[in-house]
């Protein structure tokens, strides 16, 4: 794994001390427990042919360290149900080029009511915070952001 993230350094970082991950792009930490670690694998995306790099836990779950989006997780409809767009795995730079769409729609165009579109992009970012949130990373802050953002949404359309 370290010959790995050595060479995509400006994707994730290892704290060997700290046994955490850094996404470089969000700037947040996970840890890593090596225990629980069952094997790891890198593998070829088949259509962009990156190399990627797969953590299989002893519990069945499992992470990517993936170029250039740093962590990347399953995402979870625990708390929305199931979504059409979700895609299965997910980083937080998906989140956030999400919450800058939902953004551009409220503060952008301030006079017009939002698009529909709109909750839909919320309801996959709500997906992707609840499946960082379940491998380790301290997303408060950015639920708190995109709470900010639906109340916007429903104040503008109600």
């Amino acid at each position: 794994m370290k010959e790995w993230v050595d060479r995509h350094r400006h994707a994730v970082l290892y704290d060997e001390e700290g046994s955490t991950l850094l996404d470089v792009f969000s700037g947040k930490r996970i840890y890593l427990p090596w225990r629980e670690i069952k094997a790891f694998e890198e593998k070829i995306h088949p259509e962009t042919r990156d190399a990627y790099l797969v953590l299989l836990f002893e519990d069945g779950s499992q992470i990517a360290l993936v170029d250039p989006g740093g962590v990347a997780f399953p995402s979870s409809d625990a708390n929305t149900g199931p979504l059409k767009d979700l895609p299965p795995v997910v980083c937080l730079k998906d989140f956030h080029t999400l919450k800058q769409r939902v953004d551009h729609y409220l503060y952008a165009h301030r006079d017009e009511p939002p698009p529909k579109e709109c909750v839909g992009l919320v309801m996959i970012c709500v997906a992707i915070l609840d499946g960082a949130r379940l491998i380790g990373f301290d997303v408060a802050d950015l639920e708190e952001a995109l709470d900010r953002s639906l109340r916007e949404i429903e104040r503008r359309t109600s």
